[in-house]
């Protein structure tokens, strides 16, 4: 039978995170404008003004890193499947996110104007994510190894045999799939972050403020499209009901 309690508490976890994503949205939305008017009067905010503001991006997204990770924490499994995504924003995940090396797609789309030099630096940082990328899939990939392994295919098999009281190695099993499962996205959203925070310390004062424009427009734009289509499907199936 399943475990209501456990299921209630993902839905409890599921719940939680998607109120604070909506608020974090909302956030994303005003920060948007104000980096839309960064961008236009650009030429006539000091440099400060524009560290300040990238400053207050950095902590938005250092935000909503470490809800995540609480998230994470109380439940691995819904972190990898998470429900207060749409279909469409869950087809970019990759570990429980974004791919790292999806900010040098913004950076290309947004910043034209870079410095031969700062060319050179962010491919270089472009080669180092991708190891460090590929470095993570194949901790993933043993990980989903070790669950189809014999350890954890007994452990399943004995489960079934256990009398009351006895400690199932199903359980011990799942708790060291957990812990694995937890590591490998710690590092991903550690390597998210290092990744942007690196990004942006190549970028020029103006183009932070470009690339920052480009990351929310590209989030809110996915979510928008997701949320439309996630509407299109739900009334065609009230449709055909009828």
């Amino acid at each position: 039978m399943p475990d209501r309690s456990a299921t209630g508490t993902q839905t409890n976890n599921a719940d939680s995170f998607r109120t604070f994503l909506e608020g974090w949205m909302v956030r994303q939305e005003n920060y948007l404008d104000e980096l839309l008017s960064g961008q236009q009067h650009c030429h006539d905010m000091q440099d400060e003004d524009i560290k300040e503001l990238c400053s207050r991006m950095l902590a938005h997204y250092q935000e909503y890193f470490e809800a995540k990770s609480r998230i994470a924490q109380r439940d691995v499994f819904l972190a990898f499947s998470p429900t207060w995504l749409t279909s469409l924003e869950r087809t970019f995940l990759w570990i429980a996110g974004f791919k790292p090396g999806m900010v040098f797609r913004i950076v290309t789309n947004s910043v034209l104007d870079m410095s031969e030099d700062q060319t050179q630096r962010m491919n270089r940082l472009m080669e180092e994510t991708k190891l460090e990328e590929r470095a993570l899939n194949d901790e993933l990939a043993k990980v989903h190894e070790s669950v189809a392994g014999p350890t954890m295919l007994e452990a399943a098999r004995r489960s079934g045999r256990l009398v009351a009281g006895e400690a199932s190695e199903e359980e011990t099993a799942m708790a060291t799939l957990r812990v694995a499962l937890e590591s490998v996205v710690a590092n991903a959203d550690s390597l998210r972050m290092r990744t942007a925070v690196k990004v942006v310390e190549i970028l020029r004062p103006a183009q932070k403020v470009r690339f920052f424009a480009g990351a929310a427009q590209l989030q809110l734009k996915i979510r928008s499209w997701g949320l439309q289509r996630q509407e299109g499907e739900r009334q065609e199936s009230s449709g055909d009901e009828w």
